[in-house]
């Protein structure tokens, strides 16, 4: 055999220009996946990191005399959040609670299309999306209507029910409004752990002798544990920002933090104290959703199951 290209004979060359070949191909699988990660990284970076930034670099400037953004580096903002101490107090309190009652309502609802629904399944998985083909604002201006003095407290007046009763404007109408606008969110990511549910395992407690309801807590619930844990954080992190359903139906006896960012942002032109205020609820919520996982992973290791689904 005689020697080839650089001195190598035909059988060395043959591995070398494969690997040559494997290297390029390497290369060229790389340049395409950055190419198709481009468009991707850049929305990130210019709608999510970005504002991020500059939030934070505004929470360490100045009022301007006339409002907005006076460029300085003070800790005078965060020095101010205590006066926010009310909006902080009552979105934690509220999210936490709506979090839980969304859980509440979904769980049954969920097994229920899970495993008790049968053919009827798709029509009722159907009516659960449909309130999101109408605008969240339209929905939750139905509810306006609705708990107005001209609907439920009309109604049960007409009725002898109860008199001068006053639903609009009250903590009780800004967590119905949040239950069925963030209802669906919960749902899904339940029924899809007890659709993957193994049915064998909830025959089997059965054929062990354990009631109903030891079958739902020791089992069926553990086992849809990850769909639970992503239903409660998807509601949590959107509620911490929440704006339209407090403001259209708590009035003004309901201040959550939504509320506090569009006073300093649009009516005080606060832009400082303002993003002070957003950078302290960032960092608050990832700070709870970490505690939050924390717990709940070490829960599921001592269950006998791991990670979380976000599906």
């Amino acid at each position: 055999m005689g020697a080839g290209e650089g001195g190598l004979t035909a059988a060395e060359a043959v591995p070398a220009l494969r690997r040559r070949a494997r290297g390029g191909g390497e290369e060229g699988g790389r340049l395409t996946t950055a190419l198709l990660l481009l468009p991707t990284s850049l929305w990130f970076l210019l709608l999510l990191v970005a504002p991020l930034v500059i939030l934070v670099v505004y929470s360490f400037g100045l009022r301007a005399p006339a409002g907005g953004y006076e460029p300085a580096f003070t800790l005078e903002q965060y020095a101010k959040l205590p006066t926010r101490a009310v909006a902080f107090r009552n979105t934690a309190i509220m999210s936490v609670a709506s979090t839980l009652l969304c859980i509440l309502v979904a769980f049954p609802l969920a097994y229920f299309l899970a495993t008790k629904a049968g053919r009827w399944k798709t029509l009722l998985l159907v009516l659960v999306i449909v309130p999101f083909w109408t605008s969240f604002l339209i929905r939750t201006y139905a509810w306006l209507v609705i708990l107005g003095s001209n609907g439920i407290p009309a109604l049960a007046e007409r009725l002898g029910v109860a008199h001068d009763l006053v639903l609009l404007n009250t903590p009780f109408a800004v967590m119905l409004g949040i239950v069925y606008n963030y209802l669906p969110l919960t749902v899904f990511p339940i029924y899809v752990s007890l659709e993957r549910l193994d049915k064998r395992l909830l025959e089997a407690s059965r054929d062990l002798g354990a009631p109903p309801w030891r079958t739902l807590w020791q089992v069926t619930v553990p086992l849809a544990a990850p769909g639970i844990i992503t239903g409660a954080l998807l509601v949590f992190i959107l509620l911490s920002g929440e704006y339209v359903i407090p403001a259209m139906l708590g009035g003004n006896k309901v201040f959550l933090l939504g509320n506090a960012l569009v006073d300093l942002f649009i009516q005080a032109r606060d832009w400082p104290l303002g993003s002070a205020v957003a950078v302290s609820m960032i960092l608050g919520m990832l700070a709870t959703i970490g505690i939050y996982m924390k717990l709940t992973s070490r829960w599921m290791r001592g269950t006998g199951r791991s990670g979380v689904s976000l599906i």
